[in-house]
């Protein structure tokens, strides 16, 4: 008997300890969930919370963001630390990102010409004048989060991320809330921080999103369900706005928004168990120039809660691993290129735009540009790209939005002191007769009518097609001995300076190819008709004869059409046209005139060669420099004075061979050859605001190369001190000018950009 009741007392007390022990396997560690709301540039103070958090030694198990919290989160999810996500932030220039800045290195020529020109440009459908749906693509950002995210570009279920993760966006067709999980997750991340306005809706699965802000700028519940036992919520969104505080487009869109979020967050703060709240209400959602300082305010309110934060990691078993730098990887190698999307635009214009081979290690600055080339057409609202590993190297997924808009209505104006007041209206059809091409017309109302007509079918790596029709008028006052050659008789020594009127109407036809986007080589053929007359003489007396024909109170001394062969090398990696700080120039031409109507019957064959090269560089901070050198010669003996080379004045753009020279006025040196060097300083001293300073030095005469004359001392030298403005009209610039060999000077004006 007593040995039974030894053997229940041993079970009983085996039970126990089992019991007991069980009752310790069964207390598991919390897990803890990160929610990051939405809100713009203050979503920058994540990145500093996120610091706190690591110190604190808590283990993250799940994160769920809307936004920037999304962005901000993804990348934590990924594996980056907040150390480096912090370097990374302070290493991005946010206003290129959002506004979408196309480098100039990514246009053709054309669309540098076509950027170059206009003020203003707006979709014109059904002969109605639409406004675009927003400011940006997001293809700058969405650039950049493929590069940063490359080493989980596999990862399609965000729970297998080495933190598990989502986000949300909204469908703007319904309005409901859309949970992203899976996917692709640049992709996913950009849909749910597209602002609407600011930037163009995505499209994922059929869907068209927006930013999840609108619905959910909090996603607490979505986390729990995560499995999420303890929740740290950081939470930079705006608290409703004064009327003083309402100052753009963007913060009134967030007000509205902000109307459900606010009254949101009421109930959703009280069911985080550790809520962190920045205190930034004194920095706007677009303030990415503050975002040092955003980052310390995440980093204060996060050590506010330092004892709390503490307390959950002490609460955990298991303590977060230390995070390994990742690097960011900088080439890789596409072995297969699917398109998708691409209806209106050829396989072949696609992949000539992306300019890289297939099964060729590229870096990732070229696969960039490649995107940047083909946002620079604007031929398309969206371009996204999956990269997919698939053994032997990467496939790209391009999945472009064709832009359903192909005719645009677009408007400049300019005044400058050749052309004077100038009014342009433009109006561009893309597709105008076939896939790939685009058709323009400038028509320019002023004190001179004039129209510049181009058609261009873009064949990228192959040759182009183009075709162009430009009429230019002009009127100058100039030395009367510059048109001396093209009469037969003397001329009355009394006669020193004329008003000119100059006609040029220049067609031509061409074939272009290009290296990259900053090289071209052009074939064509080219017809111009020249009129050069005047009203200052109406017939010129010489012995009682008339030297040339005189009609309606004008006197014609050219009126001829002329028929050439040309080709011309171009190399153009200035990064602006007028306010360039880098890059290098070449830009050589040949024209060869076979035939013409020779109006003054002193026509013989004879070829133009003008070429010029130079670079700017950076000598300071803001400062720069640009040198150049140019220069041309007629071949052959023809007596033609037509195309010889004129220089003076100020300007871009000039027709024929006239040339801007500071110190004299338009049309004051003439010759058939010239030599000319050139120097800029240009200082930034604010933002968009230029301090100009410029010399140019000259010889010019006839058979200057034959003679040997262009190797000696310059003969004409001439300065200018001036002012330059990046405005929205384009460049506004006023020069001082002057030369030591005369006792003129002169200002230049020029307002807006040049056509």
């Amino acid at each position: 008997m007593r040995k039974k009741l030894t053997i229940i007392t041993l079970l009983i007390a085996l039970i126990g300890v089992a019991g007991m022990a069980q009752n310790t396997t069964d207390k598991k560690s919390p897990k803890v969930g990160l929610v990051l709301s939405g809100g713009g540039a203050k979503g920058l103070a994540h990145i500093g919370a996120l610091k706190i958090i690591e110190e604190a030694g808590v283990k993250v198990d799940y994160i769920g963001g809307t936004s920037m919290g999304a962005i901000v989160g993804a990348l934590y999810a990924s594996g980056y630390s907040a150390q480096q996500l912090d370097s990374i932030f302070r290493n991005t220039d946010f206003t290129d990102l959002i506004q979408d800045n196309v480098p100039r290195s990514a246009k053709t020529f054309y669309e540098k010409e076509d950027s170059e020109r206009y003020a203003l440009s707006l979709p014109f459908e059904n002969f109605k004048v639409t406004f675009p749906q927003a400011i940006s693509g997001g293809q700058n950002i969405y650039n950049l989060l493929v590069q940063l995210l490359y080493h989980v570009k596999d990862v399609q279920d965000f729970r297998k991320l080495p933190t598990p993760f989502l986000c949300v966006a909204t469908n703007v067709e319904t309005g409901e809330e859309v949970l992203l999980d899976k996917g692709y997750l640049p992709e996913a991340i950009v849909a749910s921080g597209t602002f609407p306005s600011l930037f163009e809706p995505a499209e994922i699965d059929g869907q068209i999103l927006i930013d999840g802000g609108v619905v959910n700028n909090y996603p607490i519940n979505q986390v729990k369900a995560m499995g999420a036992d303890i929740i740290i919520g950081v939470d930079v969104q705006h608290d409703l706005a004064t009327r003083e505080s309402l100052s753009s487009a963007t913060e009134i869109l967030l007000q509205i928004n902000n109307y459900r979020t606010v009254n949101d967050m009421k109930k959703k703060s009280k069911e985080t168990d550790l809520y962190i709240r920045p205190d930034i209400d004194q920095f706007s959602v677009i303030a990415f120039d503050k975002g040092k300082q955003i980052v310390k305010s995440g980093e204060a309110a996060a050590q506010n809660k330092m004892d709390e934060l503490k307390q959950i990691a002490q609460s955990q078993d298991e303590a977060p691993k230390p995070r390994k730098r990742i690097k960011m990887v900088d080439s890789l190698t596409i072995n297969r290129m699917i398109i998708k999307g691409n209806d209106q635009y050829t396989r072949g214009y696609i992949k000539g735009k992306l300019r890289f081979n297939l099964a060729e290690k590229i870096s990732f600055d070229d696969l960039k540009q490649g995107m940047s080339n083909l946002s620079a057409t604007g031929n398309f609202k969206a371009i996204r790209y999956d990269l997919v590993s698939n053994g032997l190297g990467t496939d790209l997924i391009l999945k472009l939005k064709e832009n359903p808009i192909k005719m645009y209505i677009k408007m400049s104006a300019h005044y400058d002191d050749l052309y004077k007041s100038a009014a342009l209206i433009n109006l561009t059809k893309k597709n105008f007769l076939m896939k790939d091409d685009v058709a323009s017309f400038d028509f320019i109302l002023g004190d001179h009518i004039r129209y510049n007509m181009q058609y261009y079918l873009d064949k990228g790596y192959y040759w182009s097609l183009g075709i162009n029709s430009k009429l230019t008028d002009f009127d100058a006052e100039t030395d009367f001995s510059l048109i001396q050659g093209n009469f037969n008789v003397p001329i009355n020594p009394n006669i020193q300076r004329i008003n000119i009127d100059v006609t040029d109407l220049t067609n031509q036809v061409y074939l272009q190819t290009v290296l990259q986007e900053e090289f071209a080589f052009t074939i064509g053929a080219e017809h111009k008709f020249l009129n050069y007359s005047t009203r200052t003489l109406n017939q010129v007396d010489t012995d009682g004869e008339v030297a040339m024909s005189a009609s309606n109170n004008r006197t014609t001394f050219e009126n001829s059409n002329y028929f050439s062969a040309f080709s011309q090398i171009k190399l153009d990696t200035y990064d602006d046209k007028y306010f360039p700080t880098k890059g290098l120039l070449f830009d050589g031409d040949f024209h060869f005139y076979a035939f013409s109507s020779d109006y003054n019957n002193n026509f013989s064959q004879f070829a133009v060669a003008k070429t010029k090269f130079g670079g700017t560089f950076s000598m300071l901070n803001n400062l720069s420099i640009q040198l150049e050198a140019d220069g041309g010669v007629k071949l052959g003996t023809s007596q033609v004075t037509s195309f010889d080379f004129i220089l003076g004045g100020f300007g871009n753009d000039f027709v024929n061979n006239f040339v801007p020279f500071f110190g004299y006025d338009f049309l004051s040196l003439p010759g058939n050859s010239y030599i000319k060097g050139y120097g800029r300083l240009d200082y930034e001293f604010t933002y968009k605001h230029h301090f100009l300073f410029s010399a140019n030095y000259a010889n010019i005469n006839d058979d200057l190369f034959r003679t040997g004359d262009w190797f000696k001392e310059p003969s004409f030298s001439g300065y200018g001190v001036g002012y330059g403005f990046e405005s929205f009209l384009g460049p506004i610039q006023v020069y001082y000018s002057w030369s030591p060999e005369i006792s003129e000077s002169n200002i230049f004006f020029s307002v807006g950009y040049w056509f």
